[in-house]
């Protein structure tokens, strides 16, 4: 249920849920879902339900084994927002990844409604970072639903960025990642666009993330941007401070 990931912006998966149904453009030609099938056709354990939507018990408590700090992707095979989630599970989630502290947590959601709705109910710690998928101009709107919610840091993906995103209000946003589409029937991503996010995250003073341009063939069109990589992250001196004391008493106190 954790690996140690390949996506540029993160270091290792953990998915307490898996599986997830189409909400957006972006999901046309959605990875996981590729992913879960081969791996329910493989016989693994998790994926017997292939891609339904399902909650992982066994999975909530892995971030509190591992001790070294990492940054973690929530549910890269699902959505925790998914209408199908219980709250009751959100809820158990946020509260490990409130004890587990010394590790980072980014968490990705299409379903920008129901993160809004709920998230005055769930702890928000300073190692829970929250993001919202942001296709094309017409899904704008989850990027004022992100900043209604109280995360230390909110970003945007960009990925797969179908159309030019213009004008977009950057205000109380952290960070901003940028990718094409890869894979089967991966639609094309325009130089022209990546480089009106990267102004606009210039003129706003936003951290600008490049993924990979995407394509059927993903390694070979590479990531960089006008003959250079961009691999800004937010700047976090005060957060890793806060975060190795944190650290520091969670593992003094720790029982298992």
């Amino acid at each position: 249920m954790a690996t140690k990931s390949a996506i540029e912006w993160t270091e290792s998966t953990w998915n307490p849920v898996t599986g997830c149904t189409k909400v957006s453009l972006g999901c046309a030609h959605c990875y996981a879902m590729r992913m879960a099938l081969r791996l329910q056709a493989m016989g693994q354990a998790n994926y017997v339900k292939g891609f339904q939507v399902t909650v992982h018990e066994h999975a909530l408590n892995l971030p509190l084994q591992w001790k070294s700090p990492q940054i973690i992707f929530v549910n890269s095979m699902s959505d925790l927002f998914h209408e199908d989630v219980p709250f009751s599970f959100i809820r158990q989630v946020f509260t490990v990844m409130e004890a587990a502290s010394w590790h980072r947590f980014q968490i990705l959601t299409k379903r920008s409604e129901r993160m809004a709705e709920l998230a005055n109910m769930l702890p928000w710690p300073k190692n829970v970072w929250m993001g919202v998928t942001v296709e094309s101009d017409a899904f704008l709107y989850r990027i004022d639903h992100l900043r209604s919610v109280d995360a230390a840091v909110r970003f945007l993906s960009l990925e797969p960025l179908l159309d030019p995103v213009q004008d977009m209000d950057l205000t109380g946003i952290d960070w901003v990642i940028v990718g094409g589409e890869s894979g089967p029937g991966a639609r094309p991503m325009k130089a022209e666009w990546v480089r009106d996010v990267l102004e606009q995250c210039r003129d706003a003073d936003v951290p600008f993330f490049f993924k990979q341009w995407g394509g059927t063939n993903k390694k070979k069109a590479g990531r960089l941007l006008d003959g250079r990589i961009y691999d800004e992250m937010p700047s976090l001196e005060e957060y890793n401070a806060q975060l190795a004391l944190s650290q520091k008493d969670s593992l003094t106190g720790m029982k298992y």
